[in-house]
This record gives structure tokens, C-alpha cells and sequence, in this order.
């Protein structure tokens, strides 16, 4: 659940439990205490002492030394630092809608009666238990510049071959380009919320003369909206954290990452060389706490932009 989530949770007034309910409750807490206790030895106390190292310059080696704000005003002059939040800015407002929009028109195809359906399924599904660094590597072969089959196409159709990783301006692209071939768990959940819509109400717009396109806009799509909301608040979530594909499509020999004039340095790979290449903990929890407000911000956003969402259940 995300932070936006929680307190809107909290915020939510209950009505007081019967004696069933309290007990229902005290045996639900029973079951998922371990999870309770795991989190609050392993998670609360590591990110406490992250806030704290986010006031130091600590590099493992030596204690911690307390310096005040001056990682948190380091960060304002770090060119680096600015370029990842751009980059990852990018693949949030425009990435990830793409994702979204191929994700769903996917499962709206996947969602009609047509031979063979399950085969398709599975074909869409398949990639998303892959492993990531495997099929990673495999796209690192498609996007060579000098044997990639992309390129290779171009040159059959007569276009000059591109420089997917090697130019700026089309790092990026080809990124989001590969990222619709992990989209099967999102379509996997919006075929979920595809199969719960009543089919009276299409079957009577379709009486009532309403094409395929009116039906989805204002019956499916309506339907599924808190569908929608949760796969935008996961996914946002997932792309301020964006990462692997980045880290595996441009790591160097050297151990350095981020592609050519830093065109695919994410906040996330930028905050793993910061801790690990670098042994900066303090900077580094300092970018963590900064990124960690920034989804919470988005998130709360989200949730007070949130009116678009139909909860037919309520009705």
C-alpha cells in the first residue's frame, strides 16, 4: 500500500466493531504478526538510522560525522543529481502512459472472443516471468548498432540505422521502446477488471446503437477506472524507482552505468553509485529521503486527483 493510501485510510472514520468483528480482527493481526514483527525489526530501524546517516557524511570505514544540511544543499548543486531526477521525470510523464495505453489496448484485444485466445494470452504473459537481466541482454542485442535486427531492418526498408544506446537522444526511447515487452502483469490485471464488467450494460448500449468505441470510453473503461488508479499509483510508484533495464543496457566494463553523456542516469542508479561505488552512505541516504518525499508527493496527488474513479460498488 502506498503512502497515500495509508493516510487516506486513517482518515476514514470507523464505525465501532461488534465482539465478532474484534475477534475476527485480533486473529487476522495473529496471522500476519510475523510479517508485523519482521517489518518493525528489519525495516522501521534501518530507515530511522537512514534518516539519521542522511545528517553525516559516513562512509562505512569511519564513524559518522554530523554535517548538518550540507548533503541536502550539496544535492541542489549536483549536475548529476539534477540530470537523474530529468530522466526519471521522463520515463514517469511520458514512459510509463505509453506503457499504460499499450498495456490496455492490449488487454482489450486480449479480452475479445477469437480463436486461439489462450495461446495468445500466454504469449503476452510470458515475458513478464522472464527474468529481467536475461531478456534485458536479449534487447541489448537488438538495439547493437552494428548487427541489432532493428538496424537491420532499417536497412532492408532503406532508413539509415539508428544509434539506440549510443545516441542521446534516443537512449531513452529505446528504453520505453523495450519496456512494452514487460507489460504482461498489467495486462494480466486489467484483464481481471475487464472480465468483471457487467455484460447487460454493454449488450444495452450495443441495442441503443453504440459502436466499439463509445461502449469502451463510456462503459469498460468507466468500469475499470479503480483498475486503472491502482496500475498508475503501483506504476509510478515502480518508475521513480526505475532501475534494472537502465543498469543492464548501459553498465560498462568499468562498473559505471548510465549511458553516453548520462542519458539514461536515473535517480536510482545515480543513488546506488553514490552508496556502493562511492561509499557516500550519508549522500546517499540524503537521495533517498528526497526520492522517498517526492513518491510520496506524487502519490498523495494522484489520490486527491482521484475523482475520475468510479466505484461502482458503492452505488
Amino acid at each position: 500500500m502506498g503512502w497515500g493510501a495509508f493516510l487516506m485510510t486513517i482518515a476514514i472514520r470507523r464505525p465501532r466493531l461488534s465482539k465478532q468483528q474484534r475477534r475476527s480482527l485480533l486473529i487476522g493481526l495473529l496471522f500476519i504478526s510475523p510479517a508485523i514483527v519482521g517489518f518493525t525489526l528489519f525495516n522501521i530501524g534501518p530507515i530511522i538510522q537512514s534518516l539519521q546517516y542522511s545528517f553525516t557524511r559516513y562512509n562505512i570505514l569511519q564513524p559518522p560525522r554530523y554535517v548538518g544540511l550540507n548533503n541536502y544543499l550539496f544535492l541542489l548543486e549536483d549536475r548529476v543529481f539534477k540530470i537523474g531526477i530529468q530522466n526519471t521525470l521522463y520515463m514517469v510523464l511520458i514512459g510509463l502512459p505509453i506503457h499504460l495505453v499499450f498495456n490496455m489496448l492490449m488487454a482489450l484485444l486480449l479480452n475479445t472472443k477469437i480463436k486461439g485466445l489462450s495461446i495468445y494470452r500466454s504469449i503476452f504473459y510470458v515475458p513478464s516471468i522472464t527474468p529481467v537481466v536475461a531478456s534485458t541482454i536479449v534487447w541489448l542485442w537488438i538495439f547493437n548498432g552494428q548487427f541489432g535486427i532493428l538496424n537491420e531492418f532499417l536497412r532492408f526498408i532503406g532508413l539509415r540505422p539508428i544509434g539506440w544506446l549510443t545516441d542521446p537522444n534516443w537512449v531513452k526511447p529505446s528504453l520505453i521502446f523495450m519496456g512494452a515487452w514487460f507489460g504482461g502483469n498489467t495486462i494480466l490485471i486489467y484483464l481481471a477488471g475487464l472480465q468483471d464488467v457487467p455484460h447487460d450494460l454493454l449488450e444495452s448500449a450495443e441495442l441503443d446503437g453504440a459502436n466499439a468505441l463509445q461502449k469502451t470510453f463510456r462503459i469498460t473503461l468507466p468500469m475499470i477506472s479503480p483498475v486503472i488508479f491502482y496500475t498508475i499509483i503501483v506504476n509510478v510508484i515502480g518508475y521513480f524507482q526505475y532501475f534494472t533495464e537502465a543498469w543492464v543496457m548501459t553498465s560498462t566494463r568499468d562498473g559505471s552505468a548510465g549511458g553516453v553523456a548520462n542519458s539514461a542516469m536515473f535517480y536510482s542508479m545515480y543513488l546506488y553509485q553514490t552508496a556502493f561505488q562511492q561509499f557516500k552512505m550519508g549522500y546517499a541516504s540524503a537521495q533517498a529521503w528526497i526520492l522517498f518525499m517526492i513518491v510520496l508527493v506524487a502519490t498523495l496527488i494522484l489520490f486527491k486527483t482521484s475523482r475520475w474513479v468510479y466505484y461502482h460498488a458503492e452505488e
